[in-house]
């Protein structure tokens, strides 16, 4: 089974396994991640926004639990919450602070879609 053709998940891949996070941005073009935690407001305020960037655009969506993975956010210098990476070719291409609009997240991501 190759890797480069993955059909794109149409809903949030909740990690599981900080180990997996390389395997899920290798395995998709554009990959939009969501360091989140399930207290925070804002965050919960964006959850249609980021299902419907995982339904309706060709990325695929990752999101990690801050409070579960301390380490991977330590790693990708996530201070404040939420905090959105775009992975595009498994290299990060965009860093977003803060809640979102829906039409900033698409954009965000489809500026790296083929």
């Amino acid at each position: 089974m190759t890797q480069t053709t993955e059909p794109v998940p149409t809903d949030p891949i909740a990690l599981d396994d900080a180990a997996a996070f390389d395997d899920h941005v290798a395995d998709y073009d554009v990959v939009l991640v969501d360091f989140y935690a399930d207290w925070c407001g804002p965050c919960q305020m964006m959850e249609p926004a980021i299902a419907a960037v995982a339904d309706e655009t060709g990325a695929a969506v990752l999101k990690v639990d801050v409070d579960r993975f301390q380490a991977l956010a330590s790693e990708y210098g996530v201070q404040g919450i939420p905090t959105l990476l775009v992975f595009a070719g498994g290299e990060l291409a965009n860093r977003m602070v803060g809640a979102q609009t829906e039409e900033t997240l698409r954009t965000a991501v489809e500026e790296h879609v083929n």
